[in-house]
């Protein structure tokens, strides 16, 4: 077998099968983890409290969910664009000074670029490093101020009340900033166009 042939094979099968692996870790469905002693355990709180917080939370339970999952999608397939896309830049300029008469040596340059050129759209295109950042943070910044309802009460207020109203109206912030982020970060028709061109 042709060199050049076997090594633009090679390059396909490996891209094929790690794509397919990332594929279906994206479409995997990530389960929350279990958080450890909640509002139903915690001396700071009254009954009355406690139960309001745990209806809170069950209400939020699923949108929790829905980021874990969105974040754990995007960060899988940023990385598997990263993986190929920064090679990619290193190989190119490296074979390209050893292409030389036969039809095969051109594939594999070829088949590299189209590649790295099909991720980078799909990368710009859906704004992948975005929404990782917005769902990751979003998720993030919801435990933490769970954690800290928990551990520390005093910080939201010193009544009762003022500490539920003030973490209920930082939740809604949390709340509004990823999904103010999810509809920023829609794809365009024009994004797409304009990354591709670009390339």
């Amino acid at each position: 077998m042709n060199i050049w042939l076997g090594f633009s094979l090679g390059y396909s099968v490996l891209a094929i099968s790690t794509l397919i692996r990332t594929l279906l870790a994206v479409f995997k469905k990530i389960e929350l983890n279990p958080g450890g002693s909640s509002f139903d355990e915690s001396p700071h709180f009254s009954d009355q409290a406690k139960k309001i917080l745990i209806q809170h939370y069950s209400r939020i339970q699923g949108t929790l969910g829905f980021w874990k999952n969105q974040a754990e999608k995007y960060k899988r397939f940023h990385y598997y664009c990263m993986y190929w896309t920064i090679p990619a830049s290193i190989m190119i300029p490296i074979i390209t000074q050893w292409i030389d008469g036969q039809p095969y040596s051109k594939w594999l340059p070829t088949i590299i670029s189209t590649h790295t050129a099909i991720l980078i759209a799909f990368h710009n295109g859906f704004k992948v490093d975005k929404n990782f950042k917005s769902f990751r943070h979003g998720e993030s910044d919801y435990y933490d101020l769970n954690r800290r309802l928990l551990d520390r009460p005093e910080t939201f207020g010193k009544t009762e009340d003022e500490r539920l109203n003030n973490y209920f109206r930082e939740v809604e912030i949390v709340r509004r900033f990823v999904r103010n982020a999810e509809t920023d970060n829609l794809p365009m028709v024009e994004d797409v166009k304009n990354n591709t061109i670009a390339k």
